[in-house]
């Protein structure tokens, strides 16, 4: 039986919020207290507007807020582990045949000028500027390389200011290179500058390349910088020829 009393609902003397307080913390623990209530509610007692306080009052569970936020923590450290593996220089195992094999025979213009030099015990400023020439070149090739990554439909890389107008860098400062041609010191230092910032967007700035390729880069970069400083010591260090005297 419902009376009122105070402006609260109460049934055989219990408040309503009481009953459902306790309903909604222990639902499957049924008391001597609560054992009237339940009979009484199912002869069709309690009033219909009860039930959406029942609704309003109960308790849902909500865990799926909980395993999104967990797949999205998921998908987070995915992410992050795949950045991660960019820097690893394991990946280079995952390198397709051609790719690896014409980027190891590109080191050969790299090389061959320094270990000539050493050979000789001289410094040749015609090598010297044609090495510098192709390191220009390959600055360029980097460049173009990223612009064309960024247009192709689906592409990882976005085209947008930061990967197209990031990605005429190179090209300029090889474009600068090649006017060092007085001063090989500078313009070799122009084409080191190049590389390491072409390798800085690859690595950081501008991700989206395989993780082979980046430790493809990673390795070449490096091999090629040491090569354009090896010329520059064995500049200092031996006496300068060029080659016309020589032929003559």
């Amino acid at each position: 039986m419902i009376r009122f009393a105070s402006g609260r609902r109460i049934i055989s003397g219990v408040p309503v919020w009481r009953c459902l307080q306790q309903t909604t913390r222990a639902p499957n623990i049924t008391t001597k207290a609560q054992q009237p209530f339940h009979s009484r509610a199912s002869s069709g007692s309690m009033p219909s507007r009860l039930t959406p306080t029942n609704g309003l009052l109960s308790i849902r569970p909500v865990s799926w807020p909980v395993s999104r936020l967990c797949h999205r923590d998921s998908q987070g450290t995915s992410e992050r582990g795949d950045r991660k593996e960019g820097f690893s220089l394991r990946a280079l195992a995952q390198a397709p045949k051609p790719a690896l094999y014409l980027g190891l025979s590109g080191l050969i213009p790299f090389l061959s000028v320094p270990l000539l030099m050493a050979a000789t015990q001289s410094f040749y400023p015609e090598l010297a500027y044609a090495q510098v020439v192709y390191g220009a070149s390959i600055v360029s090739f980097l460049g173009g390389a990223r612009w064309g990554f960024a247009l192709p439909a689906g592409s990882p890389a976005q085209p947008d200011w930061m990967n197209l107008g990031n990605s005429v860098v190179p090209s300029l400062l090889a474009w600068l290179a090649l006017l060092c041609r007085d001063n090989i010191a500078e313009g070799a230092l122009v084409v080191i500058m190049g590389l390491g910032l072409s390798l800085h967007y690859d690595l950081t700035l501008l991700p989206g390349y395989p993780s082979w390729f980046k430790a493809m880069r990673t390795i070449l970069t490096l091999v090629a910088t040491f090569s354009l400083v090896a010329t520059l010591t064995i500049k200092n260090l031996c006496t300068e020829k060029k080659i016309k005297e020589i032929q003559n």
